[in-house]
């Protein structure tokens, strides 16, 4: 029996979380942020640009570029999948959403190897509860369940996740083949040819799709996780010290090809920048750790707290030993890199492993605590999106229209019944839920979380159905195109397009745009070919070469508005010499 386990969990409290409702909820978690929306900008934009020129021949494979431009995030995977789902799509359906299509499989894929590692996590000996003297204990493989529902449930909570877990870029397919690689380690001693399986793809991914230093160390630990585990056993536990080394030896040899892989295909780059010890920069990166990991990590900080035992005794098992690793990488890679919150969202499905293992241990007040405050939060702010939508449409309260109107200068909001009805059912489900919670029945030990994570879903989705058209033009390029378009066909005989349009500063996102959006054929202003317009986003800091010339260029438009960040685009026309 283990002694310093400090779960203590009846049977009854290891009831399955319905199956159709876990299915339900993790549906309307993946959906909204990939259907009905255009790409936003300038990460989600780039990315789908790189996957547009793949596609169309217009790059190498190995060497994907946009306009001769390598992309920002040396990836390849990402590209290859938006490529290739656009190539197998039928012409007639919209390329933006295509590509969108493997990356909702992704996420679907992080959320499920979340639930599965936690599992085969909780059914590890040192992870089973206190066994009771005249039985009633929860059995491993209902207890094991149940932790994995809890974890699930602390994977969709997480605050920081939602808006980066939906765009199409390299961030996401990081995040799941983390979460495969997790789920591929956690279950090597149960399963052999699926673990092998996954740990090949799941680091193999990771190091092309942007984070090969991070695969190579999630493998190496991995590998030492298996080889400090060999001898470790408790009391009249069997031990496979052949089976744990063979796996360490195995996972190091896989983590050995990735790194040979990455390396021959020039995937590694020196992106190590201490942070600034500014009180500045740490204050804000205290707050990101904080909001981003929320409600997961103070449930994190709980695990280690009550497992401390097994922690301090020097032979805890892998239950903690495998999350503390990977949660560390990633905490690594956040203080150390210029991409912060998508290097932390790598952390998740290991915090949400650890925040499952805290809830055998939570009291009745401290989890009563969590949900009056997760009720308070996500009831406040879903009004709040309801009434800036009531706003929207019909002008009352005016405060919120009007603070709407200057925020996003020209936007008309407009009504459509089946986003409408949508977030009127699931606001529906949301009352249903709380009086659920609320009533008198059996408690299982995932019910802390039912809450959160509900909370979290109904939010996005009401962000993504009543809150997605204004989500659109604010952070889609659309508007800004359609301006450049009017002015252009003003100008033209016929109001056709021209035949190509020089451009200058502009990032991997408007170029993408103006290509997607408006059909411009966009050729670098450097070059020798002389196009009759010119586009120029004047707000950077690199000097425009002959864009400011009064004698070869006049200013036709200037665009600047309050939701393009910064933005300044000035379209110029070609003088007659």
């Amino acid at each position: 029996m283990n002694q310093t386990t400090p779960a203590i969990v009846a049977q009854s409290a290891v009831r399955r979380l319905p199956r159709v409702a876990l299915w339900l909820l993790c549906l309307a978690y993946v959906l909204p942020g990939f259907v009905g929306r255009a790409p936003w900008r300038t990460n989600d934009m780039a990315t789908f640009g790189y996957m547009v020129e793949l596609a169309q021949g217009r790059s190498a494979w190995l060497r994907p570029t946009l306009q001769g431009q390598p992309p920002e995030i040396e990836a390849l995977v990402p590209y290859w999948l938006g490529a290739w789902a656009i190539q197998l799509a039928p012409p007639s359906w919209p390329a933006d959403f295509v590509a969108r299509v493997p990356f909702m499989l992704l996420l679907a894929m992080a959320l499920a190897c979340t639930w599965y590692a936690v599992y085969y996590l909780a059914r590890s000996p040192r992870a089973q509860p206190v066994a009771f003297a005249f039985g009633g204990e929860a059995k491993p493989t209902d207890y094991a369940r149940a932790m994995a529902d809890g974890g699930l449930l602390a994977m969709i909570a997480c605050l920081g996740m939602a808006q980066l877990s939906h765009e199409t870029t390299p961030a996401l397919a990081q995040l799941a083949f983390t979460a495969l690689a997790f789920f591929a380690l956690a279950a090597m001693p149960y399963r052999t040819w699926l673990p092998a399986i996954g740990v090949v793809l799941g680091l193999a991914g990771l190091a092309l799709s942007g984070a090969p230093t991070t695969a190579v160390l999630l493998g190496l630990g991995g590998a030492v996780v298996y080889f400090l585990d060999r001898n470790a056993q408790e009391p009249g536990e069997i031990c496979d010290a052949p089976r744990s080394l063979r796996w360490s030896l195995a996972i190091l040899l896989v983590t050995v090809a990735v790194a040979a892989l990455a390396w021959s295909l020039d995937q590694w780059r020196w992106r190590i920048d201490l942070p600034d010890t500014d009180w500045t920069s740490l204050r804000n990166l205290a707050r990101l750790l904080l909001w981003f990991t929320w409600p997961v990590w103070p449930l994190a900080v709980w695990t280690l707290w009550r497992w401390r035992r097994q922690l301090t005794s020097g032979s805890f098992g892998r239950h903690l030993a495998l999350p503390l690793w990977f949660v560390g990488v990633a905490l690594a890679a956040t203080l150390t890199t210029d991409a912060a919150d998508r290097s932390l969202m790598l952390a998740l499905p290991a915090m949400a492993t650890l925040a499952a293992f805290a809830l055998p241990t939570l009291s009745r007040p401290v989890s009563a605590l969590v949900d009056w405050f997760t009720l308070l939060f996500f009831t406040i702010f879903a009004l709040m999106i309801w009434v800036v939508w009531v706003a929207a449409q019909t002008g009352v309260p005016r405060q919120p229209a009007a603070n709407l109107a200057r925020l996003l200068p020209g936007f008309m909001p407009s009504f459509d019944w089946l986003p409408f009805t949508v977030a009127v059912g699931a606001s529906l489900v949301w009352v249903w839920l709380v009086k659920w919670r609320a009533g008198r029945h059996r408690s299982a030990i995932w019910k802390s979380l039912v809450l959160p994570a509900g909370g979290t879903a109904l939010c996005w989705l009401l962000l993504m159905t009543l809150g997605l058209s204004a989500a659109d033009f604010g952070r889609s390029y659309q508007p800004l195109v359609r301006n450049v378009d009017r002015a252009i066909r003003a100008q033209t005989p016929g109001r056709a397009l021209p035949s190509c349009v020089e451009f200058d500063n502009l990032n991997r996102g408007q170029i993408t745009a103006f290509q997607f959006h408006g059909g411009l054929v966009l050729k670098p202003a450097r070059g020798a070919v002389q196009c009759p317009w010119l586009l120029v986003d004047t707000a950077k800091a690199r000097p425009l070469l002959r864009a400011v010339d009064k004698s070869t260029w006049a200013l036709k438009l200037g665009v600047r508005r309050r939701a393009d960040n910064g933005e300044a685009i000035q379209l110029y026309q070609r003088i007659p010499q």
